[in-house]
């Protein structure tokens, strides 16, 4: 994990010598669209010990928004790197123009690279009288580092939960008395090649990478209330080319996952099924689309004109209710597959099992009814949290990962880089079923 923990290390001084600067930029490249918000800080980054809650915080201000159609981006990762270059300028530029200023860092965030969590344990004696930040590092270094196997690089290695002695649950062991202090850490892994091309992509564009955060992290951030994200919570982002899951305790991501099908997947069932170009299918999709059929949908008739030359063809109908039967299946599908690996993770065992559901996809009419039933009934639909400066046209579901980059670029968790202590490799496996440590920790 040495190669990964220096290049975040790397990245975290960029993301302070950015907040120096008092510009930044926030990058979200997804498989529909690519974001970019830039970012004005109205006062320079905390100095202190670490970064994140215990840092302190940072204020800013949204001071531009551009938005451009991805390409080359399949199932939230690079598929053709010219292309997702053209987007990633496409974005920055003209978000740079909007600002009136030069963007030379960014924070980005993408929702592919298969995710797998880990949950791991350090423990070791206290010597002084009370923790210091020197023993937050010591008895982090000693955490199992799981074996990841080939090609898989650590994404998010997040401190979650300290504990001295007989008392559990700290948020943070600085300056308290004991004997022995232990710390559980929640690793989030992903496809090596994902990350590297990636940022390849923005360093062709002249850019810096002065953060990367999976999207199902950025946008549970963002769409999660305080409570939610203290009492359990799991947050869906519905996508277009995958659809993250996170769980969420005492205000961590403890477990995410992704779930390679996405909006997209229901634009091609209906551009095949229908015989119309995907642009069509999109546009039928986005104005006419829905998830319950009623009397009246089998009256309403909706028009796919083309223009093939064929008279019959290009002058076809279909009823609402015909519509609806091709989406339904699809949706289902994706709700189902993401009940079950919640299930698989122990998220019932949680003393809160809320529900919220974000992206672009979630925007269904009718779709909460039907999360309701696969999911159960503590499920709502969420916003993205309003941040100074955020124009409207972002401040939908599909915008939670911006929103949630903006966050973490201005208060970023602590994680295993923070800390002076490097992690050194050991035997232990981790926990891949992080059910267990759920009903063990909570």
């Amino acid at each position: 994990m040495s190669r990964l923990f220096q290049a975040q290390r790397t990245m975290r001084r960029k993301r302070q010598a950015a907040l120096q600067r008092g510009v930044v930029a926030v990058l979200d490249v997804g498989t529909y669209k690519t974001s970019c918000l830039v970012l004005r800080f109205e006062e320079n980054a905390p100095q202190g010990e670490g970064v994140g809650q215990m840092a302190g915080q940072s204020n800013f201000r949204v001071i531009a928004h551009a938005t451009t159609r991805s390409r080359g981006v399949r199932a939230g990762e690079v598929d053709a790197m010219p292309e997702v270059e053209r987007a990633i300028r496409s974005a920055v530029q003209a978000a740079q123009r909007g600002a009136g200023v030069r963007v030379d860092h960014v924070v980005a965030c993408f929702s592919g690279g298969r995710p797998v969590s880990y949950a791991t344990q350090g423990e070791m004696p206290l010597i002084g009288e009370a923790c210091t930040v020197a023993d937050v590092s010591d008895v982090l270094s000693r955490v199992d580092t799981p074996d990841l196997g080939p090609g898989r690089e650590v994404l998010h290695a997040q401190p979650v939960n300290f504990g001295l002695d007989h008392r559990t649950n700290m948020r943070d062991p600085r300056g308290q008395s004991g004997e022995r202090l232990r710390a559980d850490v929640h690793m989030l892994t992903v496809d090596d090649h994902a990350i590297a091309n990636l940022l390849a992509c923005i360093h062709r564009c002249d850019l810096e990478c002065a953060g990367l955060v999976s999207a199902p992290y950025a946008a549970a951030t963002a769409a999660l209330v305080e409570d939610e994200k203290e009492l359990g919570a799991a947050c869906i982002d519905m996508g277009a080319g995958t659809t993250g899951l996170s769980i969420w305790m005492r205000r961590h991501m403890v477990w995410a996952d992704t779930v390679p099908i996405g909006g997209d997947h229901a634009t091609t069932d209906v551009s095949q099924l229908l015989r119309v170009p995907w642009a069509t299918a999109e546009g039928i999709k986005t104005r006419f689309g829905g998830v319950h059929a009623t009397g009246a949908d089998d009256r309403e008739m909706i028009p796919l004109q083309a223009e093939t030359g064929d008279w019959h063809h290009d002058r076809r109908e279909v009823s609402r209710s015909d519509l609806i039967g091709i989406l339904r299946p699809r949706l289902e599908e994706i709700l189902e597959e993401a009940a079950a690996r919640l299930e698989a993770a122990g998220f019932a065992s949680l003393p809160s099992q809320r529900i919220v559901l974000t992206g672009g996809a979630s925007q269904m009419p009718g779709l909460d009814g039907l999360a309701a039933r696969v999911l159960g009934p503590s499920v709502r639909l969420g916003r993205p949290l309003r941040v100074p400066g955020l124009p409207e046209r972002a401040a939908g579901p599909e915008g939670a990962a911006c929103v949630g980059l903006c966050v973490q670029a201005a208060e970023p968790q602590d994680e295993f880089w923070d800390f002076d202590a490097a992690p050194a490799r050991a035997g232990g496996q981790g926990l891949r079923r992080v059910a267990r440590w759920f009903r063990d920790n909570w």
